[in-house]
């Protein structure tokens, strides 16, 4: 727990605290809405713990908080990540049982994917289900999956188009319609994502002497799978970009530079990298499951693994047709801009 620390108690704190925002898991997705929140939100109060172990911090984080969080009369909202046992930590800390709580689920415990039947741990998902059961106010990624009240979608920081002064000459209009098919894929480096099947449909664009590039990045934890070190000398000639971009800036131009963004998840609630992307330019090509049929058309939705190669298969082939495609997402529907509010309003203080 020692080394907790590192990101833990007095990172950013607010003189009279009146919002205490907690992240057991601070990193990724969880991370940038906690950022948001305190950027945005006057008056927070947070307390986070590093994006390792993640089991673990499921397991100790409401213990670790209970002797973290000083106590502090001004406190009258509670805002965390379904990560931590919501139950545990009133209990051990009976001074913050009063405060408005709101407890957003970026993910469903019961739902995840496990490799084999045997190894699913149903105390992760039990803990979220008592958790559900003690604050007022839940906030899901996903509407189908959880039924929360006053349910509102993840923000993501929204990233002006790249704009350019000059007007191309048709010569360079011309080269940049016939360069290879430029395929991101910015998900995590985990077995959830299924990247077995994402490589196994490369391989066989690469079989077929297909011409394509390529750029995986995204987080990697304690484990990453095998098929990312086979993949990387296999392909390695179509790389253009392997591995997590720190700069905020450096990722969103490569998503600026690609042509097709790519999901194989078998878990997903919201989807925010699919959606940075097209925000980018990227053509979005998601599995006809989770999440992705209630925020992409029909023409981006693939329903198997043939289908998806056959996609990319087409667009090597003629990468011109998606460069010219604008595609029929309103990424600024999930945009901070138009999400604040809500979010405001969700930590205002209810006079208790």
């Amino acid at each position: 727990m020692a080394t907790s620390a590192i990101v833990g108690a007095g990172l950013m704190q607010s003189e009279c605290p009146t919002v205490l925002l907690l992240e057991p898991f601070y990193g990724g997705s969880h991370k940038q809405l906690i950022d948001l929140l305190k950027a945005n939100v006057d008056g927070c109060s947070v307390f986070t713990l590093p994006a390792k172990k993640w089991h673990w911090r499921a397991r100790t984080a409401a213990l670790y908080f209970s002797q973290t969080i000083p106590t502090c009369p001004s406190y009258r909202v509670l805002f965390s990540s379904s990560v931590l046992n919501l139950c545990e930590l009133v209990a051990l800390r009976p001074d913050l049982a009063h405060l408005k709580k709101v407890l957003y689920f970026h993910e469903n415990q019961l739902l995840y994917p496990v490799r084999k039947d045997q190894d699913r741990d149903f105390q992760y998902g039990y803990n979220q289900v008592l958790s559900w059961l003690l604050p007022k106010y839940k906030v899901a990624r996903r509407q189908t999956e959880l039924q929360p009240v006053g349910s509102v979608e993840l923000p993501y920081q929204s990233t002006p188009e790249p704009t350019t002064t000059q007007n191309p000459s048709m010569e360079e209009a011309t080269e940049a319609l016939l360069k290879p098919l430029h395929i991101v894929w910015p998900h995590r480096w985990e077995h959830d994502k299924n990247p077995d099947l994402f490589f196994s449909t490369l391989l066989r664009l690469k079989e077929k002497q297909l011409d394509f590039k390529l750029s995986v990045l995204g987080e990697t934890f304690t484990d990453v799978p095998e098929i990312f070190s086979e993949a990387r000398h296999l392909l390695d000639p179509h790389i253009l970009n392997w591995g997590f971009l720190s700069s905020k800036e450096d990722y969103l131009g490569v998503l600026c530079q690609a042509d097709v963004v790519v999901s194989t998840a078998k878990h997903e609630f919201f989807g925010v990298a699919m959606l940075e992307a097209v925000h980018c330019g990227c053509f979005p090509l998601c599995p006809n499951a989770l999440v992705y049929p209630e925020i992409f058309p029909a023409e981006y939705l693939y329903s198997t693994p043939e289908q998806l190669w056959k996609r990319l298969q087409g667009f090597c082939r003629r990468p011109d047709i998606i460069r010219r495609h604008i595609v029929k997402v309103d990424t600024t529907s999930f945009s901070w801009t138009s999400l604040k509010q809500s979010f405001k309003t969700l930590l205002a203080d209810e006079g208790l």
